[in-house]
């Protein structure tokens, strides 16, 4: 599962989205994957349901959020969304907020969840810039560009 090929081949991009709260945000990711069909909409409730456990576990970085839930919470195949927001809001995280990039991720397992999901996201955020670079973008296409020269520059 590639972070790239999964955003463009879903559709799974929403930039400068306006959100209310951060509910509200999280939904517009899951919202983008329920329409893929990488997700069953119970999905969405499951991951308020482990933020209500947890609290906001998937705030990972200052200004980023990863929600996501298990994979028997409606996942049907892998996939991540990427939202990113107009007003950073905030997530009632001590250290990470305000969020305004949302990348939702969709993993039949744990493996998955672990090794392809996560580590893709952290090789595009290693470069710091990059959340600026992200920010800045557009369109679908400017994502799909940055992505590309991120991963180009891993390698």
């Amino acid at each position: 599962m590639k972070l790239r090929d999964s955003l463009a081949q879903n559709n799974a991009i929403c930039l400068q989205a306006e959100a209310s709260s951060w509910q509200e945000a999280v939904k517009i990711g899951v919202d983008l994957l329920e329409a893929a069909d990488v997700v069953e909409p119970r999905y969405y409730q499951a991951i308020l349901d482990g933020v209500a456990r947890f609290g906001p576990y998937f705030v990972i970085a200052p200004g980023l959020a990863m929600p996501h839930g298990r994979p028997e919470e409606g996942v049907k195949k892998n996939g991540f969304a990427l939202v990113t927001l107009k007003t950073p809001l905030v997530f009632n995280h001590e250290d990470n907020d305000p969020v305004d990039i949302l990348i939702t991720l969709a993993a039949v397992d744990a493996r998955t969840h672990q090794e392809d999901g996560i580590m893709q996201i952290v090789n595009l955020f290693e470069d710091e810039d990059n959340f600026d670079r992200l920010r800045a973008c557009r369109t679908a296409q400017d994502v799909l560009d940055l992505i590309d020269s991120a991963t180009a520059a891993s390698v």
